[in-house]
């Protein structure tokens, strides 16, 4: 198989689709430990599932730790983004600061949130924790509300365990 034909993600379910990211992740990191890498497949087969689903994604990909209370933009699909976000501002740094899971039905009710793109209406984050350090989130956007599920979080969990065991930050 060549790299390229893991973004063909063809699902009846949603379940079935993340499943497919996990697992095409998982075999496209056995090339490589470097995070960019390894993050910018994660970002593209994400894209790539939930647009297949017809889910109105705008936004998917990271940010990185950097500093020790500091996310950075990482790889991502989707138009330009905040570039510095502080732990415990948004829904971002709220995930990296808590290292739980941020799953928003609505942006607009989540005090402190960032918008970066007005078209967003719901996220979820999902933090990247290794050693008991945040070391990135992994973040989603979409335009409509309620986008995602606790089935969403469920994969996006096991994603992030994967890419925890699988890069080097």
């Amino acid at each position: 198989m060549v790299h390229a034909d893991y973004a063909n993600i063809t699902a009846a379910s949603r379940a079935e689709a993340l499943e497919s990211v996990v697992e095409s992740y998982k075999a496209l990191a056995e090339d490589t430990e470097f995070y960019v890498a390894n993050l910018a497949n994660a970002s593209s087969l994400l894209w790539h599932a939930y647009h297949s689903l017809g889910v109105k994604v705008n936004w998917a990909g990271f940010y990185i730790t950097r500093d020790a209370d500091t996310l950075y933009l990482g790889p991502f699909q989707g138009k330009v983004a905040c570039q510095v976000i502080k732990f415990g501002v948004g829904v971002c740094g709220t995930a990296a600061s808590t290292q739980t899971t941020q799953l928003v039905p609505n942006v607009h009710e989540f005090p402190g949130h960032i918008a970066c793109d007005s078209e967003t209406n719901s996220e979820i984050v999902v933090p990247v924790v290794v050693d008991g350090k945040t070391v990135a989130v992994l973040d989603i956007d979409c335009e409509t509300l309620e986008g995602f599920t606790e089935e969403d979080q469920k994969w996006l969990e096991q994603l992030a365990a994967a890419i925890a065991t699988s890069c080097k930050f």
